[in-house]
């Protein structure tokens, strides 16, 4: 007689992984990557950053208030730092380097700009100057640009993406049925 208290059959699953990971790591122009999601945003913001800039500058006496520091602080490290990585994709310079973390430098650096610009952006338009309102609709602009990008790259991030460079993960499972 069989047993209550046990199953009438056994499951065991077997799962193996592997990835490989595919990259060239010669250094060259690719203008295409413009036309890649990821370069459209990193053109968008600095598009934003610097016309945020140009309003703060434009805004006459007003332009060295310490709200306009704070605005043409956020707004140029902001066009530095996406300049300088719209360059590394472009010449596949990250991918040359593809073992350094670019996704989550991404990541943390667009959430960080993201809650900046908010802040810049609110400040900006609480000074009710015609320029600095101009400035701060553009920041909140950049501010959904960087949110938008940080959501991607936390996805990416989830989901193993390499930043440039293709990865493939090949799962094999075996399922093994056994009746008692």
């Amino acid at each position: 007689m069989a047993d209550p208290g046990f199953p009438g059959q056994h499951t065991t699953t077997t799962t193996v992984q592997t990835s490989s990971t595919t990259v060239q790591t010669t250094i060259r122009f690719d203008p295409l990557y413009i036309r890649t999601l990821p370069g459209l945003l990193k053109v968008i913001q600095i598009v934003l950053n610097l016309v945020g800039f140009i309003c703060i500058e434009a805004s006459g006496p007003f332009s060295y208030h310490s709200r306009g520091s704070w605005f043409n602080f956020v707004s140029m490290t902001a066009f530095w730092f996406t300049g300088i990585l719209l360059a590394l994709y472009l010449f596949h310079i990250v991918e040359k380097f593809y073992q350094i973390p670019w996704l989550k430098i991404e990541f943390i650096f667009c959430a960080i700009w993201t809650g900046l610009y908010l802040i810049a952006a609110c400040v900006a338009v609480s000074f009710g100057v015609e320029a600095y309102i101009a400035a701060g609709f553009f920041g909140f602009c950049a501010m959904i640009a960087y949110g938008f990008d940080s959501f991607l790259k936390f996805k990416a991030i989830k989901s193993g993406q390499l930043a440039q460079g293709e990865r493939v993960i090949n799962k094999q499972t075996t399922v093994r049925t056994a009746t008692y």
